[in-house]
């Protein structure tokens, strides 16, 4: 595995120098962008174009043929392991993904196995190699999963949830079989993990989307071990280079430390902490990402330019262990011309930044 020609996303996530801050977008691809809603028309469905490789792969490369970034990012969903699982995901207009059978009954759960990649999420596999070839080392290939505590709420509500209601209540009154969930979800995702990386992903991503609603205690308990477990058993390094992993909990900025624990290589981190306070308390053990605010990009171009300006000077003047990257995904409704100000302004100005330190 040979570096990509821009290799400044891998080089910054293991804290080694590089001339400007890297960039790139969580939900880089998608509805923002009209070009993939042209696309997604042509699948029939969300569903159907994450499990066409040819078109997963057609819409992992349009925001890199629009915008100058650093890294492209798997086109796929975190819901791909549940719905591998038997649990049978599906999309509605305006309501987002639901399972049909919700994790909710113990014979269920004690029934649940951990999914064959290479034969259940083939797919993925595909779709990665395609990608792969089709950037032709110029940037590298992120892959990704969701996290344990963040599959199993979906997989335990059924759906989205503003309470968690259904997985709370298994918390508190049967965290056995919580943990039974966690355990077999962890597998799954750090074989699911591995899979992407052997068919060429260049770093990976664990989407803890759902970690911040948990109490201290109960996400040292039901989160934190689990992303240790896929961190540690994540291959390290592929045909001599090293695969960099990330850890990203939304609203986890409490538990920078705990997080930096895991063995990651670098944490996402959301809007609600200053970079430059989490440099501070974690930078000399793992990189950082983010953390733009996503609502600045709708706002005017020279607002936006401003606003990631602030999060470079934030970070410090040294080009070393920041990638910067949005506190959330890209918001569909995101005018695609900002998106150009802020990729420009953060490369501008750290490059800037970083002359004036030498």
């Amino acid at each position: 595995m040979t570096r990509p020609c821009n290799d400044s996303l891998l080089r910054a996530l293991l804290r080694e120098p590089t001339e400007q801050t890297p960039i790139w977008l969580m939900r880089q691809a998608g509805r923002y962008l009209p070009e993939y809603c042209e696309t997604r028309r042509r699948a029939g469905s969300f569903l159907q174009l994450c499990m066409n490789p040819a078109l997963a792969c057609e819409v992992t490369l349009q925001p890199l043929a629009r915008y100058d970034l650093d890294a492209a990012i798997l086109f796929s969903d975190i819901l791909t392991v549940p719905d591998a699982m038997g649990l049978g995901l599906y999309f509605t207009d305006g309501e987002g993904p639901r399972f049909e059978r919700p994790l909710r009954e113990e014979w269920a759960i004690r029934d649940l196995s951990a999914p064959d990649p290479w034969d259940h999420l083939r797919y993925v596999m595909d779709a990665v190699s395609e990608i792969r070839r089709a950037l032709n080392n110029s940037v590298p290939l992120i892959g990704f999963a969701g996290s344990p505590y963040t599959l199993a709420c979906y997989m335990v509500e059924g759906a989205a949830s503003s309470d968690y209601r259904h997985i709370k209540r298994m918390l508190y009154e049967r965290p056995d079989l919580l943990h039974r969930i966690l355990s077999v979800t962890a597998d799954a995702v750090s074989s699911y993990l591995n899979a992407q990386i052997d068919c060429g992903a260049q770093a990976v991503m664990i989407f803890d989307s759902w970690g911040g609603s948990l109490s201290a205690a109960a996400y040292h308990e039901f989160s934190l071990p689990y992303l240790r477990r896929i961190v540690a058993s994540l291959i390290r390094e592929r045909d001599g280079e090293r695969v960099p992993s990330i850890v990203f909990t939304k609203g986890g900025g409490l538990w920078l430390e705990s997080i930096a624990e895991t063995g990651c290589d670098a944490i996402g981190l959301d809007w609600t902490i200053d970079i430059g306070e989490a440099r501070r308390r974690v930078g000399h053990l793992v990189a950082l990402q983010g953390n733009l605010d996503p609502g600045v990009l709708f706002a005017s171009p020279g607002r936006v330019a401003a606003e990631a300006r602030t999060v470079v000077d934030s970070y410090g003047f040294d080009n070393t262990g920041h990638v910067f990257n949005l506190g959330h995904g890209i918001s569909q409704f995101t005018p695609p011309e900002n998106v150009t100000a802020l990729v420009d302004a953060v490369h501008e100005h750290s490059r800037k930044s970083q002359k004036k330190m030498h």
